[in-house]
């Protein structure tokens, strides 16, 4: 089985991180949908929202966080 690639921080944010480790965003919960944030990261490490690999899923909105179809969504072709 592979590795979780959702890591709650709290009550309304999910970490997600790609099958190879990368932190890649979070799942937000607002206005009763979970909606994802890209974020990417800079060459010193700063932090970019909104970019990374999964920029163009930035703002793509679940009604619940279901593992196998993020990753079926994000990481699959």
């Amino acid at each position: 089985m592979p590795n979780s690639l959702l890591k709650p921080l709290n009550e309304t944010v999910c970490a997600l991180h790609a099958p190879s480790g990368l932190h890649v965003g979070n799942f937000k919960w607002l206005n009763g949908q979970w909606k994802f944030k890209a974020i990417g990261y800079g060459p010193t490490g700063q932090v970019m929202p909104g970019h990374g690999p999964l920029t163009d899923r930035h703002n793509a909105c679940f009604d619940r966080l279901d593992e196998a179809l993020i990753r079926a969504q994000f990481f699959e072709e």
